[in-house]
């Protein structure tokens, strides 16, 4: 299997931070248009029901998003078994935080700004992209310790591994689309009830195999 060079995943790494931080620099640039307080959580109806300050939201945000994507990395990285990570899904791991947070940071400067925007929309298609993306690689993805169905059944057995996530990988695109169409009519039901299946299906699915014996 393909793993990622060093130098690949450096170069990755400096695009991605600064794509992060690229929102701080729009911030400082707005600064005197932006509320002393700003809407960054919103419900269904997309009707914010949640306020950060400005320091907060313009630096604060980037600064957790810029984190975060460093410790996905860190921990990927260094698995023991990194060399069972698909380069394709280890590079989507690397992109999924920057471009998440560059269209959240862009969202909330511009609904601050007073311009209209549908959350609902965003939010469900933002997830419904991911889900189809992680299950589009989810049944090449080997034993590791960091990306996957990482339960005991499936770390204890190769055979397990692979079944639970050929099985994942079509539980997730499919609940990607549903993500996607919901897009459109905003359900809080479909939501709960769609992660919720992408998170037990597979444990249970796995139990099973294990009492066969796999």
């Amino acid at each position: 299997m393909k793993m990622m060079k060093k130098s690949e995943y450096k170069g990755i790494m400096i695009i991605t931070s600064i794509m992060i931080l690229l929102p701080m620099i729009i911030g400082v640039v707005l600064w005197d248009k932006l509320p002393s307080e700003i809407a960054t959580h919103f419900g269904t109806d997309n009707q914010a029901n949640g306020w950060s300050s400005k320091p907060m939201t313009v630096f604060g945000m980037p600064l957790l998003m810029l984190a975060l994507q460093w410790f996905c990395f860190l921990i990927t990285s260094n698995d023991p078994k990194k060399r069972n990570i698909n380069k394709k899904m280890f590079t989507f791991v690397l992109w999924l935080v920057p471009i998440i947070s560059l269209i959240v940071m862009m969202s909330t400067y511009t609904i601050a700004l007073g311009y209209s925007v549908d959350i609902g929309m965003i939010v469900n298609f933002l997830m419904g992209i991911v889900f189809i993306g992680i299950g589009n690689y989810m049944h090449k993805i080997k034993q590791n310790y960091t990306v996957g169905i990482k339960i005991p059944w499936t770390l204890s057995s190769e055979a397990n591994w692979n079944k639970t996530h050929r099985m994942s990988s079509w539980l997730f695109i499919i609940g990607g689309i549903l993500f996607c169409i919901n897009g459109f009519f905003k359900m809080t039901e479909v939501l709960f009830v769609v992660i919720i299946l992408i998170a037990v299906v597979p444990m249970v699915y796995s139990f099973v195999l294990y009492k066969k014996g796999i």
